[in-house]
Formats: structure tokens, C-alpha cells, sequence
């Protein structure tokens, strides 16, 4: 069951993750505002669903390395300690500033800096999390090296 707790909740954060992101490229390439107001002030409801997916991953992610070392184990857990920081500490408080500033339709240069801020923390997350989600099939022996393992 843990298993499938951390498939499925790591495959929604990711997936939410990169909505928001590909959502706010999208808005901000097109120019149109009222597109770009939607997007920034829908984003923080978004996360009644990524919050308790990046829990869920966490947790269910310590349950399954308990016991277990290795480099691949040991990169996880980094990489994980690195999204949650840079989640806590840079793209919740920037999607709840860009929201409050697109609610009030006030896209100034401050508006702009932070988000691309926001973008390149976001991207940053999205890296990270597929290379945990790719580590973890490799962990799982169903990523290339585990495909290896069985051909062998």
C-alpha cells in the first residue's frame, strides 16, 4: 500500500506542479490579462490538492527508505528536502503575492520579478521531482537499470 500511496501522490504533485507552470507560461506568453488573472489567482486553490500530495509523497517516501541506504535513496531524500524548502520558502509566498497583485490587476515590474522567480523555482521542483520519480522506478527495479537487471 505505500507503494501505491507514493506512486500516485508523487505523480499528482508533479502533475499539479507542472499545471501551474505550464499554465502561468502559457497566460504570460499570450499577454492577455484577464487569462494571466485567472491563472495567478486560481493557483493557490490548486494547492488544497498539491500540498497533501507532496505529504503524502514525503511521507509514504521515508516509510519506504526506512532501513534502506544508497546513493539513490540518499539523492531522494535531498532532492525532497530541496522542493520542500524551495516550495515553503519561495513558491507558496510568491503565488500567494502574485495573486493578491493579479487580483487587483496591478502587473508592475515587481509583479514581473516575481514571477519569474516563481517560474524558475517551479521548474526547478518539476526537475527534481522527475528525477526522484525516475530514481524511484529504478529503486522499484521497473526503470532502465531494473529493466536491465531482468533482461540479465
Amino acid at each position: 500500500m505505500p507503494k501505491l500511496v507514493h506512486a500516485i501522490a508523487g505523480a499528482i504533485a508533479l502533475a499539479t506542479i507542472s499545471l501551474f507552470w505550464l499554465s502561468t507560461v502559457a497566460v504570460e506568453l499570450s499577454g492577455w490579462q484577464a487569462g494571466i488573472m485567472g491563472v495567478k489567482t486560481t493557483i493557490p486553490y490548486g494547492f488544497i490538492v498539491l500540498i497533501p500530495a507532496l505529504i503524502a509523497t514525503g511521507g509514504s517516501g521515508g516509510f519506504l527508505a526506512r532501513g534502506r541506504a544508497g546513493r539513490l535513496v540518499d539523492t531522494k531524500r535531498i532532492r525532497m528536502k530541496i522542493v520542500a524548502a524551495n516550495g515553503l520558502l519561495l513558491l507558496v509566498p510568491a503565488a500567494l503575492f502574485l495573486s493578491v497583485k493579479a487580483s487587483r490587476g496591478d502587473f508592475d515590474s515587481v509583479f514581473a520579478l516575481v514571477q519569474i522567480v516563481e517560474l524558475a523555482a517551479g521548474a526547478a521542483n518539476i526537475l527534481l521531482l522527475s528525477r526522484n520519480m525516475r530514481d524511484g522506478l529504478r529503486l522499484s527495479g521497473r526503470g532502465r537499470s531494473g529493466a536491465r537487471r531482468r533482461l540479465a
